[in-house]
C-alpha cells in the first residue's frame, strides 16, 4: 500500500498544474504580436521559428550533456521538437497574410490530433469529456475560420498551417509518454534542439535579409519571441502538463484562441465578428467540461514499466 501511495504522489498539486498549463498558453498565444511584428520587419518565417527556440537551446544545451544517458528519451525530444519547428513555419506563414483570429482558430485543433496521436499511437484512450470537448473546439474552428471566409489564393496558406496543430499534438504526446522520466529542463532542451536542428537547413540555405530585422529595436522581438512565448512559459508548461495528462492539457491549453483573439483585435486592430466570439464561448465550455475531469497522470505513466 505504501509502494502504490508513493507511486500516485504528484510533484505538485493537480489544480495548479492546470493554473501554469493555462499561464503557459496564454504566453504561447501572444506569439502573433511577436511573430507578425518581426515578419512585417523582412524575417521569414522560417527564421522567426529559428528565434523562438534557438534562445532555450543554446541556454539549456549543457543540461543534455548532464543527461546524456537518457539519450532514449532525448531521442524521443529531439524527434518531437523538429516535427514541431517544421510545423511551426506553416503557422508564421499564415499569419503573414491572414487575421490571427482566423489562423488561431484552424490551430486550436491540436486537441484532435493529440487525441488521435496519443490514442494510436502511445494507446492512451481518451475519456469521453476530452472527446466531447474536442469536438466543441473543432465546431469553433469551423464558425471562426470557414474556408468560404478565407480568399482562395489564401487556402494553400490556411492548410499548410494544420502542419503546426499536428506538430503541437505530437510534441504533446511525446512530452506525457516519453520524457516524464528526464528532468522538466532536460525535456526543453531536447525539443527546443530538435526545432533548431530540424530548421538549421533553412536558416543555412538563406540570405541575411531574410534572417534579420531592419531596425535594431525590432531584436527586441527577438528576444521576446524566445523568452515570453517560449522559454518561461515552455518549462511551467513542462513541470505541470504531465500532472495533468495528455487529453486534458489539449483541451485547458485551448485558453491560447480567446489569448490570440485579443492580440488581434488589441495590437493589429482586427475586429471580432459574432461568429469568432462564438467560437470562443464554444472553447471556454469545452474547458469547463473538462476542468474537474482528470485524464492519465505523471504517477500513472510513471508506474509503467519504461519501454526500452
Amino acid at each position: 500500500m505504501a509502494t502504490t501511495s508513493a507511486r500516485n504522489r504528484t510533484p505538485i498539486p493537480y489544480a495548479f498544474a492546470v493554473i501554469g498549463v493555462l499561464f503557459a498558453s496564454i504566453c504561447f498565444g501572444l506569439v502573433p504580436y511577436f511573430s507578425r511584428s518581426l515578419t512585417e520587419q523582412g524575417v521569414a518565417p522560417y527564421a522567426v521559428a529559428f528565434y523562438r527556440y534557438i534562445v532555450a537551446a543554446l541556454l539549456l544545451l549543457p543540461v543534455l550533456i548532464v543527461h546524456r544517458k537518457e539519450w532514449r528519451e532525448i531521442t524521443w525530444g529531439l524527434s518531437a521538437g523538429a516535427v514541431m519547428g517544421l510545423g511551426w513555419i506553416g503557422y508564421v506563414t499564415a499569419l503573414e497574410k491572414l487575421p490571427a483570429s482566423t489562423v488561431g482558430v484552424l490551430y486550436m485543433t491540436y486537441p484532435v490530433f493529440t487525441l488521435v496521436i496519443a490514442w494510436a499511437v502511445f494507446g492512451d484512450a481518451p475519456t469521453r469529456r476530452a472527446m466531447l470537448a474536442a469536438g466543441l473546439i473543432v465546431v469553433a474552428a469551423v464558425i471562426a475560420g470557414s474556408p468560404a471566409s478565407v480568399a482562395a489564393e489564401h487556402l494553400p496558406a490556411l492548410l499548410l498551417s494544420l502542419a503546426a496543430p499536428f506538430g503541437f499534438g505530437f510534441g504533446i504526446c511525446v512530452l506525457v509518454h516519453r520524457l516524464s522520466r528526464i528532468t522538466p529542463l532536460a525535456r526543453i532542451a531536447s525539443v527546443s534542439l530538435g526545432s533548431v536542428l530540424g530548421l538549421a537547413p533553412l536558416i543555412l540555405g538563406a540570405e541575411v535579409g531574410e534572417l534579420l530585422p531592419r531596425e535594431q529595436s525590432d531584436w527586441l522581438f527577438i528576444v521576446g519571441i524566445g523568452l515570453v512565448t517560449a522559454f518561461v512559459p515552455q518549462l511551467i508548461y513542462t513541470i505541470c502538463s504531465p500532472v495533468i495528462g495528455a487529453s486534458q492539457t489539449a483541451v485547458v491549453g485551448s485558453i491560447e484562441l480567446p489569448t490570440m483573439f485579443a492580440v488581434g483585435y488589441l495590437a493589429f486592430g482586427e475586429a471580432i465578428s459574432l461568429p469568432q466570439a462564438f467560437a470562443c464561448a464554444l472553447v471556454l465550455g469545452a474547458i469547463a467540461i473538462t476542468r474537474s475531469r482528470k485524464t492519465r497522470t505523471v504517477s500513472t505513466v510513471l508506474a509503467k514499466s519504461p519501454r526500452r
